[in-house]
């Protein structure tokens, strides 16, 4: 819809009047001034102009069909030809060529802005930036060809050759960059800073991409975040991915990832993975020190994956009794020892045992670095055969607990028959003793 003329221009035309009634005339007169703080310059140029005023006109057929649009500007054969509205500027040869009714449009370039007909608000600067543009509003373009098929997607922002080349309908994009965003076509809500970043993009929306070539053949992706030359530059269709650093995320077609200067790995998903191996050889983590918490341990394995080690009967496979094999304890020699300083700068006494001399006694209770050399002992591997002999010694302890109750018993029961007999010996003797008696007081 046509808005009215902001008064600051109203007040600038009142201005020119002013001044030009105290202007000294120039000899001889400027070629194609006009009534109406008009200029035209050109083979028709501002040939159907009835009431608009300010116009600028320089060129074959610019500003032809202007009829009452006021402050426009068209420099070049052909620009703004078919213009009819308000507050245009074109700088070009068949810039805003085919504008009607869009105003506050500026194009510099040949042919930038070429289609555009009632769209509002849209900067375009580069041959044939935003050419094809008709309804999109309040779009930038900055560079050859940037923008260059966008119909009607809105609030974009390109910079750069070829800059969001095919974008048509998708809104709220900005790419800065060579090619950035350069097949984008529908997708939406884009951030692309550097040479070719999103290339490849379609219809993926909510991704940032800054590094040249990050998120390089991303194509219906959404809500990844790539910073760094490469980063998750094989994504096609993976969503909710974070690449930070060099190549990072380069291997990544998944989902819901996290490197941070690792290239990932794979086709892998929901997994975090910080620093590359043989690059890092060490890791500080602010807070967890001294953090008081509650929870399971936290463990690592050889390939540096944390995680907490499962005990559910569904993870394991081969269950049987330990049995005889933690006996092997018997054969450990536990240490004191301190580490060194590059190690434990305080020297604090320890109490443990040496991978080496573990070694000897059972290779499974070893864990090995890169190299192959013992490194550690696995403790909670310990600490389940001392369970296990404890429970043996128990158990043993429990049998002979039986046995002592079991001999007790008969042993009671033995003294229960000796008691009755002794009873049943002490009655006879009383009685033997009781009969004589009674003879002889019969006599």
């Amino acid at each position: 819809m046509k808005t009215s003329i902001p008064p600051v221009l109203i007040t600038f035309a009142l201005v020119c009047v002013a001044l030009a009634q105290n202007a000294q005339a120039v000899v001889p007169a400027p070629d194609g001034g006009y009534p109406g703080f008009t200029t035209a310059e050109g083979t028709k140029a501002l040939q159907s102009l009835t009431n608009g005023s300010a116009n600028t006109a320089v060129g074959w057929f610019s500003l032809f069909s202007n009829a009452s649009g006021s402050f426009n500007t068209a420099t070049g054969a052909g620009s703004l030809l078919f213009n009819t509205a308000d507050e245009n500027t074109a700088f070009g040869a068949a810039a805003l060529l085919f504008n009607n009714t869009g105003i506050n449009n500026t194009a510099v370039g040949a042919a930038a802005l070429l289609h555009n007909t009632i769209a509002e608000e849209n900067t375009a600067t580069g041959a044939f930036a935003l050419s094809s543009n008709t309804q999109g509003d309040f779009n930038t373009a900055t560079g050859a060809f940037a923008l260059w098929v966008n119909t009607t997607g809105e609030r974009n922002t390109a910079t750069g050759d070829s800059a969001m080349f095919s974008n048509t309908i998708g809104n709220h994009n900005t790419a800065t960059g060579n090619t950035a965003l350069g097949f984008n076509t529908t997708g939406s809500q884009n951030t692309a800073t550097g040479a070719s970043a999103l290339f490849s993009n379609t219809s993926g929306g909510g991704n940032i991409a800054s590094g040249f070539s990050a998120l390089l053949n991303n194509t219906a992706g959404n809500f990844n975040t790539a910073v760094g030359l490469n980063a998750l530059n094989i994504n096609m269709t993976g969503n909710n991915n974070i690449a930070l650093g060099f190549s990072a995320g380069s291997n990544i077609t998944g989902d819901n990832n996290i490197d941070i200067g690792s290239t990932g790995g794979g086709g892998e998903s929901s997994t975090t993975r910080i620093g590359a191996s043989g690059s890092q050889v060490r890791a500080f983590i602010a807070g967890i020190s001294g953090a008081a918490v509650t929870g399971t341990a936290v463990v690592v394995d050889s390939s540096g994956q944390l995680g907490v080690a499962p005990s559910s009967a569904r993870f394991k496979e081969a269950i049987k009794s330990m049995d005889n094999a933690s006996e092997a304890l018997f054969s450990l020699k536990p240490v004191t020892f301190r580490y060194k300083k590059e190690i434990d700068p305080q020297g604090i006494s320890q109490l443990g045992l040496v991978a080496e001399e573990v070694e000897k006694v059972n290779r499974d209770l070893v864990v090995r670095d890169k190299d192959g050399k013992p490194f550690t002992v696995r403790y909670d591997q310990v600490n389940a055969m001392l369970l296990n002999e404890f429970l043996k010694e128990h158990s043993k302890a429990e049998q002979q607990r039986k046995d002592f109750e079991a001999a007790l018993a008969q042993q009671q029961k033995q003294i229960d028959a000796l008691t009755a007999g002794l009873t049943k010996v002490s009655a006879q003797l009383e009685l033997s003793k009781s009969a004589p008696h009674t003879v002889l007081n019969n006599r």
